[in-house]
């Protein structure tokens, strides 16, 4: 089994979820012991939410960059980022490091294309929802439509990823806005499937509320990562 590091703790909310997602699935591969071999840097969030927020995205990739080197100097043999937003500095991480990373949206764009769907809403972090280093990894390079909310919608669902989620809480109400804001999309843009692109969103919503595919990708990153653990 490889050694997996995981650049962790924005939030340490999912974080803890990929700590028990990939040692349950290990579990379920191996049996009766067995568990991941992990490594995880975590990171103060305060400080990488505010250089996202005040757009200083090279700062918070030297961050990364010098916390994946020390993964791989402490024997990490493929590299986690336990986050969709900082996907955005997916190409500096890699480069700072050998050793393979495993890429968040190519995982779910995988998922997503096996379940037949083409067209899915894309609920995450503003940054995710509005730059295109997400939606379009997901376009270009797989073919797929992502659609995300109205302007209303994304600032609804970026707030309660960090007011709310990020800080362990799970309201009725917010969940009832996601779900409200899915109907619309539903409605509007004719979305057959829904992408939880952001890793806290697991803790909100899940497929037992749709009657259509979804894409957690929390999960989908963590069987990914062990895959690779145990080719």
């Amino acid at each position: 089994m490889k050694t997996l590091g995981l650049l962790g703790g924005m939030s340490w909310e999912s974080t803890a979820i990929y700590y028990r997602l990939l040692n349950e699935i290990v579990r379920e591969r191996l049996g009766g012991l067995h568990s991941a071999k992990l490594l995880l840097h975590s990171f103060d969030f305060a400080e990488i939410a505010e250089r996202q927020h005040h757009g200083d995205w090279d700062g918070a990739g030297v961050l990364l960059s010098d916390a994946a080197r020390k993964l791989e100097a402490g024997g990490a043999e493929g590299l986690l980022i336990c986050t969709n937003t900082m996907h955005k500095l997916a190409g500096q991480v890699q480069a700072a490091v050998s050793i393979p990373l495993i890429h968040i949206a190519d995982a779910t764009a995988v998922a997503v294309k096996g379940a037949g769907v083409r067209r899915p809403a894309l609920l995450a972090t503003r940054f995710t929802m509005e730059q295109d280093f997400y939606k379009g990894r997901l376009a270009d390079k797989y073919g797929l439509v992502p659609m995300v909310p109205d302007q209303a919608g994304r600032d609804m669902v970026h707030r309660v990823i960090y007011d709310e989620l990020c800080q362990g809480i799970v309201s009725a109400p917010s969940k009832a806005a996601y779900l409200d804001e899915v109907t619309r999309l539903r409605r509007d843009e004719k979305i057959d499937g829904v992408i939880m692109g952001c890793t806290e969103i697991t803790m909100l919503i899940g497929q037992g509320d749709f009657d259509i595919p979804v894409f957690d990708t929390t999960r989908i990153h963590a069987e990914a990562a062990v895959n690779f653990a145990l080719s």
